[in-house]
């Protein structure tokens, strides 16, 4: 009954003051926003970087009141949107088209919408050419499958996919493509392709700055972003986990310094020691300029124009660790990256990926974790509590009970991350190196709210009156305080 005065109030404050600019809206005729920018789309271009803030919602006829609303009502408008989910398309349509209200979506809905939108594309290319029909060799995916997709055009990539495998009778239904998938995962981090290098924790990984070791490296970094986006066309999931910043560059968002934590600990650890002490205190003297170590040699580079004649200040040292961290997760990676977006957004256009956060974005490529409860009791530390505890007995079993969402959820929340390393959890990295999960008892009062320390894999856990009691407060804190990406 709500929802005839709810599109009201959108038409009303959702309607753009500006003529020219409410027609060039509606020109997106997949409701992309028309100030999104578009990575990768030029081929001279370096990627570029929207701010979700550069949309102004004082061009919007009551583009604040819209904002405050969705955020009052966002259970509701949610709710609504499962239930019919064509709204996104009518009258709620500003909650995609106004960067500002995505937040408020939650993941399930933003994913229909999004499969929506490529089923269409995928329909609209297979009427024009067909399916897409792929003779390999079991032994040579990767090679067959990159000179096999080479010269397909984005819509004939778009078609249905159909594997069949040399001199194997097995009829595609699914199946193969599925392993087609599984193979191709597992080859584009292939050392001897020399394409991307892994982090500190092993989990994830980012371009690699010397691929170029490789003389056809660009041709297979559009190649893995092809695939990349096929499989999120097609509704495949990948057992490949990129750096939160790759992520980032995706969405057309710059990566800021705290997105290196993931790739290398320790130097993070020493940025935020810069930003937190002086100078002085800490004893380094620094320039604006970086050491590259490649192949045996060493050779600086300027982060400024003369930049290793420049001294880092008090005043200047912020700017000194955006422009360190810029280059390592952008500059000194750029033509990887332009490659690798070029070939991802031929078949995902910028303005649909667009509506997902970075989190939301791994888990539409790679899906959730196969998190195993058993090997994480059993590598957990305790503090204060002793595992024979009943509030320890109580804490696993609220613990096995979780969906395989809730799961990954709660190790986002407690670790940082929702991925399990390949060695499980006897190998899970902190800020000091392997570092396993421990429970702290937590002082306090009685019933607050469990909190964590995710640099140190530690969860402070509060005295609870019973079980129902803690899984209550546990779900709580997950959802609130994980950035919590639940399915529905």
């Amino acid at each position: 009954r709500f929802l005839p005065t709810i599109e009201a109030f959108f038409v009303v404050n959702a309607s753009c003051t500006n003529d020219s600019g409410e027609d060039k809206k509606d020109s997106e005729s997949l409701g992309g926003e028309a100030n999104e920018s578009r990575d990768g789309a030029k081929s001279g271009d370096a990627p570029k970087h929207k701010v979700e803030d550069d949309f102004d919602i004082d061009s919007l006829v009551g583009g604040r009141r819209l904002i405050q609303f969705v955020a009052a009502n966002k259970v509701l408008l949610n709710a609504l949107l499962r239930s019919n989910p064509a709204l996104l398309e009518k009258g709620l349509r500003a909650m995609v088209q106004v960067p500002r209200c995505r937040p408020f979506l939650d993941f399930d809905v933003k994913r229909q919408w999004f499969k929506t939108q490529v089923r269409r594309l995928r329909q609209h290319a297979s009427r024009r050419h067909g399916s897409l029909r792929l003779t390999i060799r079991r032994k040579h995916v990767f090679e067959d499958a990159f000179h096999r997709l080479r010269p397909r055009t984005a819509d004939e990539m778009r078609g249905r996919l159909h594997i069949t495998f040399v001199n194997e009778e097995g009829v595609d239904a699914g199946g193969l493509s599925r392993e087609f998938f599984g193979i191709l995962a597992k080859e584009m981090f292939n050392p001897n392709y020399a394409l991307f290098t892994s982090t500190e924790d092993g989990c994830t990984f980012q371009p690699n700055p010397n691929s170029g070791i490789n003389p056809d490296h660009l041709s297979y970094f559009r190649f893995v972003g092809r695939i990349v986006g096929k499989a999120v066309v097609d509704g495949f999931l990948l057992d490949a986990h990129f750096t939160r910043s790759l992520y980032k560059h995706m969405l057309g968002v710059k990566p800021t310094h705290h997105d290196m934590q993931a790739i290398d600990p320790d130097y993070y650890k020493n940025l935020k020691m810069i930003l937190e002490h002086k100078l002085d205190d800490i004893g380094v003297d620094l320039t604006f300029s970086t050491e590259d170590h490649s192949f045996g040699r060493s050779h600086t580079i300027d982060l400024i124009e003369n930049g290793r004649n420049v001294v880092v200040t008090e005043t200047t040292k912020e700017k000194y660790v955006s422009l360190v961290c810029q280059h390592r997760m952008t500059t000194a990676i750029q033509s990887q990256i332009k490659a690798y977006l070029e070939g991802f957004h031929e078949l995902v256009k910028p303005d649909l990926i667009s509506i997902f956060t970075a989190k939301e974005l791994e888990l539409l490529i790679s899906g959730m974790p196969e998190i195993d409860i058993d090997d994480l009791k059993k590598n957990t530390d305790y503090q204060g509590w002793k595992a024979t505890d009943k509030e320890i007995d109580w804490f696993w079993n609220v613990m096995f009970s979780l969906s395989r969402s809730e799961k990954a959820a709660f190790l986002q929340f407690a670790t940082g991350s929702s991925k399990v390393p390949l060695s499980g959890f006897a190998e899970l990295q902190g800020m000091r190196g392997t570092q396993k999960f421990s429970i702290h008892k937590a002082g306090g009062s009685s019933g607050a709210l469990m909190s964590a320390h995710t640099c140190f894999n530690a969860l402070d856990l509060p005295v609870y009156k019973s079980e129902e009691e803690m899984k209550e407060k546990l779900l709580y804190a997950i959802s609130e305080g994980g950035g919590g990406f639940l399915f529905a």
